[in-house]
């Protein structure tokens, strides 16, 4: 009780108050481009973009239990937007299908779904955070030099328009813009100078994405000024709405078109955004608690209740659905957060700047929003994850390759499930190989086999069991024991129960049977008769083998 009294004393809301208004700052000025290009890639309006930022921050962060992660618009759901509002035929339909969803969410967190997220290894999402890394690395290098052909926030290999990350890596050449680069440059060396230096580090008066954002915006200006080549145009810096006044900015928001709720493909949608969403949704969590340094946990049916009531909100106010977002949630936690402030505060920001300061935001180019993804793409991706796996052995390393390379190459979901698969891959191999040791004992009236069963047995066993008592040569004497097992199939025990008394006796081996449960009904050996048994070592003192009679009574 004490220890819990001094958790929630120096994890309270505001306990860190300094720190996590500082990294809600660094999430808000990533979260903005990433709002926005998401909502366009979508079909939607960029405002939709903003209203799913700002629910995911002010709602589902305060509803949430969550430390590090930070919702809002995922890539991972564009595609699925974009095709369920044209189905649908309009986005009002669309967000009628959003909001049915969030309720689906939320019977799921009611029902403990939240659970499923224990069974990810942590091979399988270290090679998520890995992929996602190098990713965000490979999508933001052409906004560093300038070419900013596609949106902000895309996450997929290939692209809509049919280009794919390593195309539109070198088709950057032909597209370089000077000031773009100088800006990213600039941006990088205070970023990396303001992590390794101990005496920026003790500074520490202002966020460094603040600083490099500032110096960004300061440097295209007076490019613009002196009417410099070099200058950035408006297609190269943030593009959030700018609205005449508070009126009209209500006049954009729209809400779910209710009538609808009969169609079928409504429900279709919204089953298909819930089932996504959660998914991606845990996923991140699960991240978000082993990127914690703190090694807190995170609530997850909890969560998915806040992403069901945030996701109905959403739609209410014309907002696209959200989930938990890594890329956003890694940037948090490079920012130095320590609570769920920070999140709240990055919604508060976005609320903020698309009422009061658009036009200022405007301003802001996406070289130096470029810089601060590459940093957190890389610490993501550091070298010392690969080596890490690496040394663990190809049954931890090979997970993390597969689902690595897959989220690089397809996506997120496909890239966790083919890690999923070959870990499980593994661990029935493993089972296969460790359902029972075969030792061979010396007694005092002979050599014994002695077959010893593994906790847990089951069908997929059969085959090395059948194939190992098949192997025991004639007129021989085997034990098998299951004092340790837990759990035998039936296909097992009755291959026991046919060799025991139908295969031994036609090759004249004895067989013993112990620690079987009396359900089972295969016990044939009393252990009352102590016996002897013998057994060989070598001493190394006297540089001899020695014989050492022990009493037992295994046979």
């Amino acid at each position: 009780m004490v220890q819990e009294q001094l958790k929630t004393q120096t994890f309270g809301l505001f306990s860190h108050i300094k720190s996590d208004v500082s990294s809600g700052l660094v999430v808000f000025l990533v979260a903005l481009p990433l709002c926005l290009g998401i909502a366009l890639a979508s079909g939607a309006s960029p405002l939709s973009g903003i209203i799913s930022g700002v629910i995911g921050g002010l709602v589902v962060g305060f509803l949430s239990n969550l430390h590090l992660s930070v919702s809002g618009p995922a890539a991972g759901l564009t595609a699925i937007v974009a095709k369920a509002i044209i189905d649908l035929g309009s986005f009002e339909t669309f967000l009628l299908a959003v909001f049915i969803a969030g309720i689906f969410q939320l019977a799921l967190g009611f029902i403990k779904a939240g659970t499923i997220s224990n069974y990810f290894p942590n091979n399988v999402i270290e090679g998520m955070l890995a992929g996602i890394g190098i990713i965000i690395i490979l999508k933001q290098l052409p906004h560093a030099f300038g070419y900013d052909a596609d949106y902000e926030g895309d996450e997929a290999f290939v692209q809509a328009d049919g280009r794919n990350s390593f195309t539109e890596f070198f088709d950057v050449f032909q597209h370089l813009e000077p000031g773009a680069i100088l800006i990213a440059a600039v941006s990088l060396v205070v970023l990396i100078s303001w992590s390794y230096s101990p005496f920026l580090k003790k500074i520490n008066l202002l966020p460094a994405a603040l600083v490099v954002v500032l110096l960004g915006v300061l440097i295209n200006s007076l490019l613009l000024l002196n009417g410099h080549s070099w200058a950035l145009q408006q297609q190269h810096l943030v593009a959030l709405p700018v609205p005449k006044d508070l009126a009209s900015l209500s006049d954009l928001i729209t809400t779910p078109d209710f009538s609808a709720i009969q169609n079928s493909k409504v429900w279709v949608s919204a089953l298909s955004i819930a089932v996504i969403a959660s998914i991606e949704t845990l996923l991140c969590i699960e991240a978000a608690d082993r990127m914690d340094v703190h090694k807190r946990y995170t609530d997850t049916n909890r969560e998915l209740k806040a992403q069901g009531i945030g996701n109905m909100l959403s739609s209410m106010l014309g907002g696209l659905p959200m989930t938990s977002v890594v890329v956003r949630t890694s940037a948090n936690k490079e920012a130095g957060a320590q609570t769920k402030l920070s999140t709240i505060v990055h919604g508060l920001l976005l609320l903020v700047a698309v009422v009061f300061i658009p036009s200022l935001l405007n301003k802001i180019p996406l070289a130096t929003l470029a810089a601060i993804l590459l940093m957190v793409g890389y610490k993501l991706a550091k070298p010392s994850v690969f080596i890490h796996f690496w040394k663990r052995g190809k049954y931890q390393f090979l997970p993390f390759l597969l689902t690595f390379l897959a989220v690089i190459l397809t996506d997120l979901l496909i890239g966790v499930a083919l890690g999923l698969i070959l870990s499980i891959i593994f661990v029935l191999w493993g089972n296969l190989r460790k359902a029972f040791d075969v030792t061979r004992e010396m007694y005092t009236d002979g050599e014994v086999t002695h077959i010893s069963l593994a906790q847990e047995v089951s069908f997929l066993n059969k085959t090395a069991i059948k194939n190992t008592l098949a192997a025991i040569p004639e007129n021989s004497r085997v034990l098998i024991t299951a004092h340790q097992t837990v759990y035998i199939a039936h296909d097992i025990l009755d291959l026991i129960k046919e060799f025991t008394e139908v295969r031994a006796k036609e090759r004249n081996i004895s067989v013993k049977l112990r620690g079987f449960k009396e359900e089972y009904k295969l016990d044939n050996a009393p252990e009352t008769v102590p016996q002897v048994r013998i057994e060989q070592y070598y001493d190394v003192a006297k540089r001899q083998t020695v014989v050492k009679e022990i009493t037992d009574n295994n046979f």
